[in-house]
């Protein structure tokens, strides 16, 4: 991971969650950091204060001469970037070592202990929880996550550790870089269509990941999953879910705002679990965070301690107002099953309450490919207002709006389509009960001007 010749490590695409992970790790060991991105963001110029250099236009000129050098700067890329990218055509025709995000981290589960978290959703909470459980044990770890901790202010942790915990992304088959010491699958409900192409592929994707389980250490996966996993000799399984399996909850209480349970475990079960962030869902990831942390050694009392004390990740069931009169939060979440969990969830906290969401769909494809289990997910709640589709790295499909959730949604479900730049408009012109605003595009952006219009109110 860190050759003596390598002095400097430049990212084309410095400003997602994963990458600026990385770039972290190489600013804390004192290398020369720059990039490219297409935008400023928070993120970004952040980066920039921890001393990163990076600049916003395809401009081979604005890349620092240290970068310029194939023999002693490892470049780091994106697959969001296109082909073309001037930038990326300079460091190709130059010979420089060009590696995706997840070669560097396969390199860092070949020199470490992998914790790893793969599945279509829940993964950044779990492997979020996973990670502040054994940081603040006598195990501790790094961590290299696909959300901000709000228990760190920070998408990364470094350590002395000989682990590290990796949220594994399937996106692009990148998962299959890494050499995991142990994994969970949290689940695995086909996704990324438009790369894997059909349900078989993205089955058969997680297939082989579970052969790169490294002998001696473990597979943790939901006890629910169509796969079927393939593992080395010398890997022990164990499966979980919320109420079987090797690892599972009981006496679970949800009362008052707050969720405690029995964590039963083949290792040793431990009595009074409190959630430190009580969502429902948060039972089920934490029985998965947990499962992977004893089986590195945590005990009882890290594991309580662990729990009570975490506090959850931005934009994952994000609450930013939370009163008898209002209730305010954003969630990530993206896939159907994601939104019918996060709807489930809202309504098992909130059962007598009117819940409305704002949700911004994520890519035509998967709008074209799962449009009625949208509908269905979103039809849980009381009302349902759609903003136009966030198109990411995709062009606009024929006939592909969000019309198409729209008219799915089940009879008696309020329901109004309008544009993402009426958002404000509509807050400032309605009244709430509970609001969450869904979806992993930009409207993310506005949550804090919704905040603020709603304590004004």
């Amino acid at each position: 991971m860190e050759p003596k010749d390598i002095k400097a490590v430049y990212f084309v695409g410095a400003g997602g969650i994963g990458m600026s992970a990385i770039a972290r790790f190489f600013l804390k060991r004192g290398y020369v950091v720059a990039g490219y991105d297409k935008t400023p963001s928070d993120l970004t110029h952040q980066l920039e204060k921890e001393g990163m250099l990076i600049h916003y236009e395809e401009n081979i000129d604005e890349i620092p001469h240290a970068c310029k050098q194939p023999k002693s700067c490892l470049v780091i890329y994106t697959p969001a970037i296109p082909a073309d990218h001037k930038e990326l055509q300079f460091f190709r025709a130059g010979g420089f070592d060009i590696q995706k995000r997840a070669q560097v981290l396969g390199t860092l589960t070949a020199t470490h202990k992998g914790l790893c978290v793969a599945g279509t959703h829940g993964k950044t909470t779990t492997s979020t929880m996973c990670a502040h459980i054994m940081h603040q044990s006598t195990s501790d770890c790094n961590a290299f996550l696909g959300g901000i901790s709000k228990n760190y202010g920070t998408n990364y942790i470094l350590s002395d550790s000989d682990y590290v915990v990796i949220e594994a992304d399937e996106f692009d088959r990148s998962f299959h870089w890494l050499r995991p010491w142990m994994s969970v699958i949290t689940s695995t409900d086909p996704d990324h269509l438009d790369i894997y192409g059909t349900k078989e592929a993205y089955l058969e994707s997680f297939r082989h990941y579970t052969t790169l389980i490294q002998p001696g250490g473990a597979l943790i996966i939901h006890r629910d999953l169509e796969m079927k996993e393939n593992l080395q000799m010398g890997v022990r399984r164990y499966d979980y879910s919320l109420s079987e399996g090797d690892f599972h909850a009981e006496n679970i209480r949800i009362e008052n705002g707050g969720i405690t349970f029995d964590f039963i475990s083949p290792i040793e079960s431990v009595k009074n679990i409190i959630l430190g962030q009580p969502i429902p869902i948060n039972i089920e990831n934490g029985i998965a965070a947990m499962a992977m942390a004893q089986l590195t050694g945590c005990t009882a009392e890290e594991l309580r301690y662990g729990m009570k004390t975490y506090g959850g990740v931005d934009r994952r069931f994000d609450f930013k107002i939370k009163s008898d009169r209002l209730v305010f939060l954003s969630d990530y979440a993206h896939h159907p099953k994601e939104i019918y969990q996060s709807a489930r969830s809202m309504r098992q906290l909130y059962k007598d309450r009117h819940i409305t969401a704002i949700f911004q769909p994520h890519l035509y494809t998967r709008t074209r490919d799962f449009y009625r289990e949208f509908a269905d997910a979103l039809s849980q709640l009381d009302e349902v207002v759609l903003t136009d589709i966030y198109p990411a790295r995709e062009q606009p499909i024929e006939g592909v709006t969000s019309q198409l959730i729209y008219d799915n949604l089940k009879p008696g479900v309020e329901k109004l389509l309008i544009n993402k730049d009426d958002v404000l408009d509509y807050v400032r012109n309605h009244q709430f009960d509970v609001l969450i605003v869904l979806g992993a595009g930009d409207l993310d952006n506005m949550v804090p001007q919704i905040t603020k219009i709603l304590q004004q109110k």
